[in-house]
Order: structure tokens, then C-alpha cells, then sequence
């Protein structure tokens, strides 16, 4: 297979977006994008065909690509491609293994400039041989997004019973407690970063806010790095049992995962471990109801920060028995099947992230499959 060499420029005019306050609205139904992702709403499209989008300022290491109509703030890119040299998603797939990083030119925050993007050389295949390339990777991208919306629509139906059930429907006789009726709070530590063995690959399971922040799965098994039974057995870390809801306590506050199998997590985390009788559904699903109680307690000077008395000290109705037992039996099953799709998620993932640098440089030879009609 022939390939040619472009500069960007060649194959994408780089856009810039515009600011949204003149067409944000309730009422819009274009998607804004900023940086961080999904800002908002708009009434107008800034540009209506497919498109990778750049991070212009702040988070500048990920692109992203979109097929419909939409908004980009003026911390974004956006490209006009030359879909007669490059297919869009075959330029964003080029693009994706870039680490946009070593092309920062901010000195405080993060920044590429488009005379900088324009130079980058990609080396580019013919058109069908890019439509090859894409027929392998997007059933693995088209079978993520549907676990992802099935995902989704579970969440919808377990927060719709929770809602029905203890906030809408919630009986007053009702005893009023506490989170600390509701399971047990549990914080935790970091070993001394400056003892490596304390740290490893491929050890105890360790999650810090950074980790929910990076991933929003719902369920998480290992952070970036794991510790070691020194590390563990050198700081106050606590091994929690899976079912335990994950709550980060500081830097943000409000992140909520649920912990896959046995882990512990840095001091950035107040979590419960769910009595027998309460449930991890019921529970997951109370702190992401009450997270703006939550907030509003939390104190500090610098940052603001949930400690330990006063996540205990949250307000809690406990329902009775039947109305909890009745609100797991629905969500257990739903929750499980979130975890397999989750799980499915990842392994899909993976293969896609092995066979993209090897399809991208054509290590792997598919100029005989034939495209179907």
C-alpha cells in the first residue's frame, strides 16, 4: 500500500470556535463543546458536517470527532476537511495517536496555535484503503456507543424508581438518620510518595479523584497505579470489599464510583461501605441524589473539603425493609448488566487500541478485504 505525505493544512482547514452566549439557550438542541466536553446547548450550529475538534486552550491532549451539527467556544478547534484526500474519521483516528502535549506552547495553560497544527506531516492512503481501515474500526466504536446508551438508559431506570420511591413517595414515618445508618465511612491515605516501593504495576488497587476524573466509568477495579502490601502497610489506607460506593471528598467534591473489587483510595475520598441491609444501589444512588447537601456542608478556608464526621453526619431517611429489598431487587440486575457492559467496554477498547497504530501504518495488510455495497 502507497501512502502519501500532507501536512495538516493540506488535508483540514483549523477553525475557530466562536463564544456561545448569543445562541446558548434552553430551548437549543445543537451541542456546545468546549474542552472539557458537552457545555450546553445552541440554537444555531457553528458547522454542520463531520469534524475533529482540537483543544485550542486548556485540555489539548485528547481530539474529538463528531458527525452532527454543532457549537465550538473559542477554546476549541474545529476542522474543514478535504474528505476528497481524507476521510473525516480516518483523520481523526491520525490524529487520536498524537501526543498533541509535545506541541504545547503555553506557558501556564496548556495552548496549541494553528501554525504549529498545519505543519504536523501524517502519511495518508488511498481512499479506499481508508474505507477499509474504517470498516474494521467503527463496528468496534458503533458496539462501544451502544453499550454505552443501554448503560445510560439503565441509570435513567433506577434513578426514576429511587425518585419514585424515597423522594416522591417517601413515607414520614420514616425514621430520619444518618450516612452512618446507612453504611459504614471510610477514608484514605497515600503512602509516602518518595519510598518506590511502596508503589507497583501490578499490586493493591489504589484510586484517587485523578482516576474518576480521567475515567467516568461507573465501576473501577485499578486506578493508574496500584501500591504495594509496604505501601499499604505503611500509611492508613483501608482495603475496602467490592459494593463499596466511592465519594471523593475534596479536589472535586462529588465524584461517585462503585468499587469492582477489593481496592482502597487516597485521603481524597470519604466512601461508605453499604450495610447488608441497605444496599449498594441504595446507596450509590442516595449520594449522587444528595450531592448538592453534600457540598453545601463541606468546609475549609483554601478548598473546600468533606471530612469524615461530616460525611457520617449527612441526613438520611431510612426507609423500611420491604421499599429497600423492593428497590434492589429492580436495580441489582440492572446494575450488573451495567458492569458487564462496562466490562465489555474495556476489552473492546483495548482491541481497538492495538489494532489502530498497526492499521494506521499498514503493519497490518487488509488491501484484500473487499468493502461490501
Amino acid at each position: 500500500m502507497k501512502y502519501k505525505n500532507y501536512k495538516l493544512e493540506e488535508l483540514a482547514t483549523i477553525k475557530y470556535g466562536k463564544n456561545q452566549k448569543k445562541v446558548i439557550s434552553d430551548n437549543g438542541h445543537i451541542p456546545i463543546y468546549g474542552t472539557g466536553g458537552l457545555m450546553g446547548y445552541a440554537t444555531e450550529a457553528l458547522y454542520d458536517k463531520p469534524s475533529v475538534l482540537i483543544g485550542r486552550k486548556g485540555t489539548i491532549e485528547k481530539v474529538r470527532y463528531v458527525t452532527h451539527p454543532f457549537w465550538t467556544v473559542d477554546t476549541l478547534f474545529y476542522t474543514i476537511i478535504q474528505d476528497n484526500i481524507v476521510l473525516p474519521h480516518y483523520l481523526y483516528y491520525l490524529m487520536s495517536l498524537l501526543d498533541l502535549k509535545k506541541f504545547n506552547e503555553g506557558t501556564t495553560i496548556p495552548s496549541l496555535r494553528t501554525e504549529t497544527l498545519n505543519r504536523i506531516e501524517f502519511n495518508v492512503p488511498e481512499l479506499e484503503y481508508q474505507s477499509k481501515v474504517l470498516s474494521i474500526l467503527e463496528p468496534i466504536e458503533e458496539k462501544i456507543d451502544t453499550n454505552n446508551l443501554i448503560n445510560k438508559n439503565l441509570e435513567a431506570q433506577i434513578d426514576s424508581l429511587y425518585t419514585e420511591l424515597f423522594i416522591r413517595s417517601a413515607n414520614p414515618k420514616w425514621k430520619l438518620g444518618t450516612v452512618a445508618d446507612l453504611g459504614t465511612v471510610i477514608g484514605g491515605s497515600t503512602p509516602s510518595k518518595k519510598v518506590d516501593a511502596y508503589y507497583t504495576d501490578h499490586g493493591i488497587a489504589w484510586i484517587t479523584p485523578k482516576d474518576l476524573s480521567l475515567d467516568r466509568s461507573k465501576f473501577f477495579y485499578h486506578g493508574e497505579t496500584d501500591i504495594t502490601n509496604l505501601g499499604l502497610s505503611n500509611s492508613s489506607a483501608t482495603i475496602m470489599p467490592p459494593g463499596t460506593v466511592l465519594f471523593s471528598s475534596r479536589a472535586p467534591i462529588g465524584y461517585i464510583a462503585i468499587a469492582a473489587n477489593e481496592l482502597c483510595t487516597n485521603q481524597g475520598f470519604k466512601s461508605v461501605v453499604p450495610k447488608k441491609t441497605i444496599g449498594t444501589a441504595f446507596v450509590y444512588c442516595f449520594l449522587k441524589a444528595n450531592l448538592p447537601t453534600i457540598e453545601n456542608m463541606a468546609s475549609g478556608s483554601t478548598f473546600k473539603e468533606v471530612s469524615g464526621s461530616i460525611m457520617k453526619s449527612v441526613p438520611a431517611t431510612i426507609p423500611d425493609q420491604e421499599s429497600i429489598s423492593h428497590f434492589n431487587d429492580f436495580a441489582k440486575p440492572r446494575i450488573l448488566e451495567q458492569k458487564n457492559l462496562e466490562a465489555e467496554n474495556r476489552s473492546l477498547a483495548t482491541i481497538r487500541d492495538s489494532l489502530l497504530p498497526r492499521l494506521m501504518s499498514g503493519e497490518l495488510d487488509i488491501s484484500k478485504i473487499a468493502l461490501s455495497c
